[in-house]
């Protein structure tokens, strides 16, 4: 009997999670593997790079989970610095091109993975190629990042205020680099609220960062040798010897709409709950694909490292013989600025208005331990239910250590589709070096409870 052949287009977190999974459950015998990679590296941590570049994680290795070699001792092929240029759905092959010799064949497939994850947003501002213009999204990015860092530059400027472009800049100012952030928005952090955003931006010039914000780059300069010398907006030029990219990234699923692949109205693959798209054998996993958020039921494609292994585990499960499946996501996620830690799950009020549901918010400002406890340190909470049942529907968090992870007991809460009357009455721990009686969480939810109605099924209907 022939065997299945599997191949996968995309090395890192949701293909190579896809690969391990499959073979788990089928060996070599029964199912061929083979995945490209069209950069030199397999399964890293992406979070990890400007951690990397702030000396934090000593060698780049350490961020790798798995490599080629490892993948091949478990009978799974890797072909790395090989880009996938096209899909052949009648033919069912993959041409491909060596990236290193410039030599193109092409690869059979019964089964093709598509996790080709995201892409940079690059716009057309002048300059943006210049030597000394950097983005943060590989590893090998990671690596000539940190490598431009070691070369002493004598100022820096981050265009974006995001999660990249501030956890960049945090990486500058502790390797002792002047920096400046150039945000157009009004605010950082665009997925948080505003007032919850404004948090951050103080956090953000107590770090020593020059923050501008609602500025647009106009273009990049260079100096007489042709490297990046300085940023211009409308507003000022700011000198710079290195730029960081931090401008949000897009799907890259340019390959699977060239092949007839069904794109959503996001711009990423249509995958079902089983990770399949519409087409036979094919699948798609990571932030190349859609995932249905769960509270709204509609398509959303978040770039995540916890939702692409998630989805990648799922595929590979069913691709293996299983019966797996992705309910959806939340688009939970935290990041820290120095000291200040930040944390999000569910929707915010803008999105809440942009799909008309009445809602009501509570803010409260605490601390993270018992106030007489040493090391006590402030935090603030900021919690969305629906008006007429109580339903939460959103949590914001902004505060110093051991803040951001009591966003997971709310993504919990909102998971299972508890009301914030329910809420109030969940048995969290207590103890002074951990948290104050009333946790932060609790005091926020009865101040919400207050202002909010009861479903008819205990909070948690419509």
């Amino acid at each position: 009997m022939a065997r299945t052949r599997m191949v996968v287009v995309g090395g890192n977190a949701a293909g190579m999670s896809a690969a391990s999974q499959a073979r788990r459950r089928r060996g070599p015998h029964d199912l061929e593997i083979t995945a490209f990679e069209r950069g030199a590296h397999t399964s890293y941590s992406a979070c990890g790079l400007p951690y990397l570049a702030a000396g934090l994680v000593r060698r780049w290795q350490d961020l790798v989970v798995r490599t080629p070699e490892q993948f091949a001792e478990r009978d799974v092929r890797v072909h790395v610095r090989t880009e996938v240029e096209g899909v052949d759905l009648d033919a069912r092959r993959v041409h491909v091109r060596d990236l290193e010799t410039g030599r193109t064949r092409s690869e059979a497939w019964d089964e093709l993975v598509l996790a080709t994850g995201a892409e940079p947003l690059r716009p057309a501002i002048p300059g943006i190629g210049l030597p000394g213009v950097h983005g943060l999204s590989t590893l090998d990015d990671g690596i000539r990042f940190a490598a431009a860092i070691d070369a002493g530059p004598r100022a820096a400027v981050v265009v974006g205020g995001g999660y990249i472009g501030l956890e960049a800049a945090e990486a500058l100012v502790h390797r002792g680099v002047p920096t400046t952030v150039v945000e157009r928005a009004p605010q950082v952090m665009g997925r948080i609220d505003p007032d919850m955003g404004a948090l951050v931006g103080d956090a953000v010039r107590a770090l020593g960062v020059d923050l501008h914000l609602g500025e647009q780059v106009e273009a990049i300069e260079a100096d007489g040798s042709g490297r990046v010398a300085a940023v211009r907006t409308a507003a000022r030029t700011l000198p710079a010897g290195l730029v960081v990219l931090g401008l949000g990234t897009r799907p890259r699923a340019g390959l699977a709409a060239e092949a007839g692949i069904p794109i959503g109205e996001t711009g990423a693959v249509v995958v079902d709950e089983r990770t399949r798209t519409p087409l036979a054998g094919v699948w798609a996993a990571g932030d190349c694909a859609q995932a249905r958020h769960v509270l709204t039921g509609r398509p959303v494609n978040y770039h995540l490292g916890t939702i692409a292994n998630k989805q990648g585990r799922t595929c590979g499960v069913n691709l293996g013989g299983g019966d797996a499946t992705f309910p959806g996501v939340l688009g939970t996620a935290a990041t820290k600025v120095c000291r200040v830690e930040v944390a999000r799950t569910g929707l915010g009020e803008a999105e809440l208005a942009a799909l008309g549901v009445e809602h009501r918010a509570a803010v409260i400002e605490s601390t993270t331990r018992a106030g007489y406890y040493p090391g006590a340190a402030r935090l603030r909470i900021k919690l969305l239910a629906e008006r007429r049942s109580g339903r939460l529907l959103g949590a914001q968090i902004v505060g110093e250590e051991h803040a951001a992870k009591r966003i997971d007991v709310l993504a919990t809460a909102l998971w299972n589709g508890m009301s914030v009357h329910e809420l109030v009455d969940v048995d969290l721990s207590y103890a002074p070096p951990f948290a104050t009686v009333w946790d932060p969480v609790l005091v926020a939810a009865r101040k919400l409870a207050e202002q909010v109605g009861r479903g008819p099924t205990g909070g948690s209907g419509g």
